[in-house]
C-alpha cells in the first residue's frame, strides 16, 4: 500500500498525483529519501533543544511555495543528497550517540513513506529518544495518521488563518482548513505535553507560528483559535525571527517584526489567559540562525 502512495503521490494537500517512481511534482522529489544537513542544533524551544541539543535532520524539499523562505536553498533549490532508509536509520541513531536529546524531522512530509521504514529499522536497533515530526501541517490527513505510534512529538506550523495569506505567500490554498484538521489528529494521537524532569519534552503538541511583518491582526486570530479550541492541552510558540534574505515583489515582507508589534502579542496572549506558550528575544532576526546546509553529518 505504502508503494502504491509513491506510484500516486497524495502525501500533502498539493494532490499531485505523480509517480513518484518516474516524475517529481510540486515538492520536486522522488520515490528516494533526500536530505541537507544532519546535526545537533540548539536554537528550538527549549524544551527541544535544552543544552545538549535536538537531533536535527534536514529534509530536501517542500509542498509549500512560500516566497519568504529562509531554508530556501533545501525547500525551493532542492539542495541535498539521496540516502537509504537504512542510511537514515543510521544517522538517527548516530545522533543519538552524539547526545541528541530527541530525533527532530524538519520538512519531512515529501519523505513520510521512507522516514517510517528508517524509523522502524532504527527503533529495531536501539533508538529510544523522542521522534519530532516538524512540519508545515499541509499534510493529507491519512499521511498524519500513518505516523501513528511512531512520533512522539508534532510541530506544526499554523502560519496563516486567512485564506488570501495562505495563497499569496505561500501557494497553499485551504491551509487553515488543512493544517488545524492535522493539528487535531496530533493531539489525538499523543495527547498533551509531557516533560522530563529536566525539561526535555517527550510527547505532545508544540503550536509554532512565525510572525509576518502588516500580519498582527492575523496572528491574533490564530492564537484566539489555538487556546479555544486547546486551551492547555498544546503549547503555542510565537516566534518574531522572520528574517528578509532577499528583496521580494510583496513590499510589505522586506521588512523585519517590529518590537512593538510582537509585544503587543506577547500582552494578547497573556491577556487571553495562555500559559503555555514560548516566545523569543527581540534580536531573533538573523541569518546567523539560519544553518548552512552543507551535507554535515549526511
Amino acid at each position: 500500500m505504502k508503494k502504491d502512495i509513491l506510484e500516486k503521490c497524495n502525501l500533502c494537500y498539493k494532490n499531485c498525483l505523480v509517480n513518484r517512481y518516474k516524475e517529481v511534482g510540486f515538492c520536486k522529489q522522488t520515490a528516494d529519501i533526500k536530505i541537507a544537513k544532519a546535526v545537533l542544533t540548539y536554537f528550538e524551544e527549549p524544551c527541544i533543544s535544552n543544552e545538549k541539543g535536538s537531533g536535527t535532520i534536514f529534509f530536501s524539499g517542500c509542498n509549500l511555495g512560500c516566497v519568504f523562505c529562509q531554508n530556501e536553498k533545501i525547500s525551493h533549490d532542492n539542495f541535498g543528497i539521496t540516502i537509504t532508509p537504512n542510511r537514515l536509520a543510521e544517522i538517527m541513531l548516530n545522533l543519538q550517540k552524539q547526545g541528541a536529546i530527541n530525533i527532530n524531522l524538519v520538512t519531512p512530509t515529501p519523505h513520510v513513506i521512507g522516514i517510517i521504514e528508517a524509523l522502524k529499522i532504527a527503533k529495531q536497533k536501539g533508538l529510544i529518544i523522542p521522534i519530532i515530526y516538524n512540519t508545515s501541517s499541509y499534510e493529507n490527513i491519512e499521511t498524519i495518521k500513518l505516523l501513528n505510534g511512531l512520533v512522539d512529538v508534532y510541530l506544526p506550523d499554523l502560519k496563516y488563518y486567512d485564506e488570501l495569506y495562505a495563497k499569496k505567500y505561500s501557494k497553499a490554498p485551504r491551509y487553515f482548513l488543512v493544517a488545524t484538521k492535522n493539528i487535531q489528529e496530533m493531539l489525538n494521537q499523543v495527547g498533551p505535553v509531557e516533560f522530563t524532569s529536566d525539561g526535555n519534552i517527550l510527547k505532545g503538541v508544540i503550536v509554532r507560528h512565525l510572525m509576518l511583518p502588516t500580519l498582527k491582526e492575523d496572528t491574533k486570530k490564530i492564537i484566539t483559535y489555538l487556546y479555544n479550541t486547546y486551551h492547555d492541552s498544546i503549547y503555542i510558540s510565537i516566534m518574531n525571527q522572520y528574517t528578509v534574505i532577499k528583496k521580494l515583489k510583496y513590499e510589505e515582507l522586506n521588512h523585519k517584526i517590529k518590537i512593538r508589534d510582537y509585544n503587543e502579542i506577547i500582552d494578547f496572549m497573556v491577556n487571553l489567559g495562555i500559559k503555555n506558550a514560548y516566545c523569543q528575544l527581540d534580536n531573533t532576526s538573523s541569518k546567523i540562525y539560519i544553518p548552512e546546509f552543507d551535507l554535515e553529518g549526511v
